[in-house]
């Protein structure tokens, strides 16, 4: 397999054809998510970051980097999702709005006479397992995570800390969700996922929604500054929830001007390349363990949910080697003069090594073309999460790890 296989999005809405309805990223929709984001104690929108240096090297306009590492202390921006839908859920059992609630009404003495405690059950990678177990100690409640094979035992142990359950399992990660949800039948738990299935799709939906902070925060970012919205996003898709997310708000926030997506996934984990390239409109499954480095992104399953919203909405997909987000991380990490540092972990990095790749290689200067990419581009890149495994940043990071082996013999 190449370093990076691109397919344009043959389902992307043509003159005539209704797209997917995005309602529930409505402006109405994204203030209630970032009033309740806001009771949180601690909330701070995260840096939007202007890589001016970056820019020039590349031969771009303007690259514009959101950096999620800073979101509540940990380390990711997967607890938007998990703690608004865990909201949305407790004031439909309390019997009141959660805008008049907020963060601290959810567990008041009263709240909790009417709901008891509860225990929230979920599978994760890491980061979304951390921001349920995060939010479930937040309010009282109890959570348990079940981890896919070869999950990282520090993220395994900051889950723990929150003092939920983890268990890291010998499954890839669309069966570990399917356990889950398993046990939450069986012992009565509340199931917290992001991606959705026939008859679940409300808690994947309100998840998807709480993402909505992040991309209404660039939005405001943005408009603060007075700068134009950008020309390009590229968004890393796991199950698609996320991607599906900011690019449904961005598309609502500046509607014509909404800038041309491009959904970018590891090789071994590339659903929603397969499923743009089928050009059915449907979604394709991979299997096995997706062994990937960009853990945070080895989903075999699109979301039902998210899925609608990128076959209408994007350009492209991408398909990436492991080495495309270590070149990320490292270059990132590395600034130019003048840049400002950014800790990105695997999955967080792959948009820029793949920005990187697509405008300094002449294969991807090919790819780059297609997708519009040039000097007047303004991109937007969004670092999912920063060194959630400090053990894997520093082995690519600092040792080599992960090396791009065609530039390195070029350069020999």
């Amino acid at each position: 397999m190449k370093e990076v296989e691109i397919t344009a999005n043959p389902m992307l809405i043509q003159p005539g054809r209704q797209g997917a309805c995005l309602d529930d990223f409505s402006d109405r929709a994204a203030s209630e998510v970032i009033s309740f984001h806001q009771s949180l104690s601690g909330y701070e929108p995260t840096p939007l970051i202007n890589l001016t240096a970056l820019s020039r090297s590349l031969s771009l306009g303007q690259i514009w980097l959101k950096d999620e590492s800073k979101r509540f202390g940990l380390n990711a921006f997967k607890v938007l999702g998990g703690s608004y839908a865990m909201g949305r859920l407790l004031a439909e059992k309390i019997g009141r709005s959660l805008s008049d609630l907020g963060f601290a009404g959810l567990s008041t003495d009263e709240a909790k006479a009417k709901v008891g405690t509860l225990t929230f059950v979920t599978a994760t990678d890491g980061n979304h397992g951390r921001g349920v177990a995060w939010t479930a100690q937040k309010l009282g409640h109890k959570a348990v995570v079940f981890m896919p094979k070869g999950s990282a035992q520090i993220r395994a142990d900051n889950i723990r800390a929150t003092g939920a359950q983890c268990h890291i399992t010998d499954l890839n990660y669309d069966d570990a969700v399917r356990l889950a949800d398993s046990k939450a039948r069986e012992n009565g738990w509340i199931m917290v996922q992001d991606t959705a299935w026939e008859g679940y799709r409300d808690i994947p939906r309100w998840i998807m929604q709480g993402y909505m902070t992040l991309a209404q925060e660039i939005a405001d970012q943005l408009a603060a500054r007075r700068q134009p919205a950008p020309t390009h996003v590229f968004l890393q898709a796991g199950v698609g929830s996320f991607a599906g997310a900011v690019l449904g708000r961005l598309t609502k926030a500046w509607g014509p001007q909404a800038p041309k997506a491009i959904i970018v996934e590891p090789h071994l984990a590339n659903c929603h390349y397969r499923s743009f390239s089928a050009g059915d409109g449907n979604p394709k499954i991979v299997g096995g363990l997706m062994e990937t480095i960009m853990a945070g992104l080895a989903c075999g399953e699109p979301s039902t949910l998210s899925w609608p919203v990128l076959r209408d909405y994007s350009i492209a997909a991408v398909s990436c080697a492991d080495h495309i987000a270590a070149n990320g991380m490292r270059l990132l990490g590395a600034p130019k003069e003048g840049d400002e540092q950014v800790v990105s972990g695997e999955s967080g990095a792959v948009c820029a090594g793949l920005l990187e790749y697509l405008t300094s290689t002449g294969a991807g200067k090919e790819m780059a073309g297609s997708l519009g990419l040039g000097k007047d581009s303004r991109v937007l890149l969004i670092s999912t999460e920063g060194d959630t495994s400090p053990e894997m940043y520093r082995r690519v990071v600092w040792y080599g790890q992960h090396p791009d082996l065609e530039r390195k013999l070029e350069n020999a």
